[in-house]
């Protein structure tokens, strides 16, 4: 089904979700007088927030982080294909959780193995396309350029081009990389510079380095302030 938010995971512990409180992360029950607004968690207020977030959403309820989020997320969107379920998804979602991404979409498999997320998934909207025709369709619904991440034989310099503000990127999976399907549709293929022995970088970090790119020409370069957090 296109455009299928995956199921919440909120219902299991996940590993980096909590950490017993004696473990000095995070922070312990709230001092004082408790804060007033919905925003607020009152059991983690009781009990301390032992989460993987930042300084900012600590104490917060998980909707409202998602919310405030929302009202600042950027307009790229991050996509990875998963025929052969690859490890490196959870990995890719957590940094676009980092960076900011409006979305991660997973084409192929469902099934993801979360653990390299951190539990991030439950802060970053994540969709679910069965195929590449699925994900194209979303994407031109929305006038996303869809452009591709992959080390292939005439592809462009990721550090020469001139990224869209709002795109999709989509990368492969590790070893066979971006889809002969995918790769039609793309607009551009990109590549990132190696100068060492290896013919490539594993899809996780070939997805940081990218959304980085993205950041340095949207967010960085024209304001500054914006990579200092409030």
């Amino acid at each position: 089904m296109t455009d299928q938010a995956l199921p919440d995971s909120s219902a299991a512990p996940e590993p980096g979700d909590e950490t017993p409180a004696t473990s000095g992360v995070g922070v312990g029950p709230w001092q004082g007088p408790w804060p007033e607004g919905d925003h607020y968690d009152p059991e983690l207020l009781a009990e301390g927030d032992r989460r993987n977030v930042v300084d900012r959403y600590r104490y917060w309820r998980r909707e409202a982080i998602v919310a405030d989020l929302d009202t600042r997320r950027h307009p790229f969107h991050v996509a990875v294909e998963n025929w052969e379920h690859d490890f490196n998804i959870g990995s890719v979602v957590r940094t676009a959780n980092a960076f900011g991404s409006a979305a991660v979409h997973i084409v192929g498999r469902r099934r993801w193995n979360r653990r390299g997320a951190m539990v991030t998934e439950r802060y970053q909207h994540v969709h679910h396309h069965s195929d590449t025709t699925q994900l194209v369709a979303w994407a031109q619904e929305r006038a996303l350029p869809v452009i591709g991440i992959d080390n292939l034989p005439g592809a462009v310099p990721l550090e020469t081009y001139p990224l869209p503000r709002a795109c999709m990127l989509v990368f492969g999976q590790e070893g066979p990389g971006l889809s002969a399907d995918t790769r039609a549709v793309c607009e551009s293929v990109l590549s990132i510079g190696q100068y060492g022995s290896t013919r490539s970088i594993n899809a996780g970090a070939a997805a940081a380095v990218a959304m980085h790119a993205w950041v340095r020409a949207h967010v960085f370069h024209q304001r500054p302030e914006a990579h200092r957090r409030p």
